[in-house]
């Protein structure tokens, strides 16, 4: 029964990145989600949204632990800037999202909390920084560019030679798309739709969102 249960868990496998530009960041991910191995249960999941004013986050892994994820995150956050009276940093914010992952996995469960994160944001005097959360609750700032999930790997070996330091948001933009095209022509866990967010100094824009549809052509 325990594999059984493990076999219908929603998963959204997944294809999540972020870039690192020289005006800010940029966080990208596609939209399936599969349940078990063979089925996709949803081709509009999202997998990159805005948390709050400040902040973007990805997430890849079990869904329903990744939407619980997300929702404690920004009621925790709330309650900290509302007890010191100030906005937590980026960095701060993904230090307390790496707690949550930490505890996730930690505590004795039949179904562990596995979700891998990619955390964005800009701080109050306005610079951008972006961190990778690790399931067990390991952290990284990145300084150039990561992605995370099933398709990484597709997306990682076009951007080790694609990217460039101090490009532009709108480079990054475009980079982040051949990124996630890429992955979602091989990689069977991810696909059907393209959802891109910018993060800078003047705020937080979604600059794309895009369905990919099947097409059939006669022979």
């Amino acid at each position: 029964m325990d594999a059984e249960l493990k076999k219908s868990i929603l998963k959204t496998g997944t294809t999540i990145l972020g870039i690192v530009c020289k005006d800010g960041v940029v966080m990208a991910a596609d939209r399936q989600m599969t349940r078990g191995q063979y089925l996709v249960g949803s081709k509009n999941f999202p997998k990159v949204t805005q948390i709050n004013d400040y902040l973007v986050m990805s997430i890849a892994g079990n869904a329903a632990d990744a939407l619980r994820f997300k929702k404690y995150l920004f009621a925790e956050l709330k309650l900290k800037e509302l007890r010191s009276k100030s906005r937590p940093t980026v960095k701060q914010s993904a230090n307390l999202l790496a707690s949550i992952s930490y505890s996730g996995i930690r505590q004795p469960s039949m179904i562990p909390a596995v979700v891998g994160s990619l955390l964005a944001g800009f701080n109050e005097d306005g610079s951008t920084g972006l961190f990778v959360i690790s399931p067990d609750g390991t952290i990284e700032e990145i300084e150039n560019y990561g992605a995370s999930g099933s398709g990484d790997t597709f997306v990682l070996g076009l951007l080790e030679r694609q990217y460039k330091k101090d490009l532009t948001i709108k480079e990054c933009v475009e980079l982040a798309k051949e990124s996630l095209k890429s992955s979602t022509q091989r990689d069977v866990y991810s696909g059907y739709g393209i959802d891109i967010f910018t993060i800078t100094k003047q705020g937080i824009k979604k600059v794309v969102s895009q369905e990919i549809k099947p097409e059939y052509k006669d022979q």
